[in-house]
């Protein structure tokens, strides 16, 4: 609308002044300034609409950045010389309930209950949105239960210093975040002060040597940003290696397969089964097949845990969840 206002004053402007110029009211020099100072004043007046939408845009951009500066901040402590936990890894989750502080009227989590020994593989299923992803966060406290505990070692998780309760735990995502610079720097950063040896090391654990050393620059090679330089099996390796020479007592595995095909989840499985060895380990898993050894399955369904057990013990259970969703995958499959 402003355009068409715009350019139909200007095309009147100019009418109007060829007019007076035909009757010999200006000159044909001041015809000319005249064109040529509409023109400019006319494309400034153009611009005011880009620039008011460049200003509400800014203000949008500064109200966010000014919420997330008022957010409560967490407790981290970044020294260097901190003082490090020693975990077994036993976990419990004890008539845990959560909703989300942005939908809290969505009941997540309903009094959830279940343990893991330490060393033990615990695997979490159920539908889309029964709350498997959010037991995740809450063991790494991004978040804190508003009813019931998380106890850790038989001690509350609120009681640990966050940066501590962190630098025992590592997570291996179904995305991926790598930085923008080497193979190298990647994997270091689950341990800045690793030696040479101890990242190679990691990526022997991680199947992720074999890939590495066929490139040219080796653990050099530059990844690109958010890992765009290598493909999913090889950045799910590299978080692999990560997580291994960070040698974690708690192992949070979500999702970590899902996205592959088959030859880059063999080679990431086995690489999460070595991994796995010695350390209690909680998998999120859609594909039932790839948590067939679990030494327990907990069965979520909207934010309640309805079945607890085996694979072999649930799958007795008639009408049970998890034996209706592992029916439904094999038929697929």
């Amino acid at each position: 609308f402003i355009i068409f206002c715009l350019f139909g004053a200007i095309i009147f402007l100019i009418y109007s002044a060829v007019k007076m110029e035909h009757n010999h009211e200006i000159t044909h020099g001041t015809l000319i300034q005249f064109m040529m100072y509409t023109i400019f004043v006319g494309a400034s007046i153009g611009g005011i609409a880009e620039q008011y939408a460049q200003i509400q845009r800014a203000l949008g951009a500064t109200e966010r950045i000014m919420d997330i500066l008022d957010e409560t901040k967490e407790n981290i402590v970044l020294d260097k010389h901190s003082k490090s936990i020693s975990l077994r890894g036993e976990v419990s989750f004890n008539d845990v309930s959560f909703t989300y502080p942005s939908r809290a009227d969505v009941q997540v989590l309903n009094g959830v209950t279940f343990s893991a020994k330490s060393g033990e593989t615990v695997a979490i299923v159920g539908p889309s949105g029964a709350g498997k992803s959010t037991i995740i966060q809450l063991l790494l406290r991004f978040y804190d239960p508003q009813l019931g505990n998380v106890f850790i070692d038989g001690k509350n998780a609120n009681d640990y210093d966050i940066t501590e309760l962190r630098n025992s735990i590592a997570i291996v995502p179904q995305d991926v975040l790598l930085f923008g610079g080497s193979i190298r720097e990647n994997i270091a950063y689950g341990k800045p002060n690793a030696t040479e040896q101890e990242i190679i090391e990691a990526a022997d654990k991680a199947n992720a040597s074999e890939f590495i050393n066929r490139f040219p620059e080796g653990y050099n090679t530059i990844v690109g940003d958010r890992g765009i330089k290598l493909s999913g099996g090889q950045r799910q390796r590299i978080a692999i290696a990560r997580a291994v020479l960070k040698q974690p007592a708690i192992l949070l595995l979500d999702e970590a397969t899902s996205s592959l095909d088959s030859e880059s989840e063999r080679l990431v499985q086995e690489a999460l089964e070595k991994l796995m060895v010695g350390r209690t380990s909680f998998v999120v898993a859609h594909r039932l097949s790839t948590i067939k050894n679990a030494d327990k399955i907990v069965v979520l369904d909207k934010g309640t845990v309805v079945e607890t057990g085996t694979h072999a013990q649930l799958s007795e259970i008639n009408n049970g969840l998890y034996k209706q969703l592992s029916s439904l995958q094999f038929e697929v499959g």
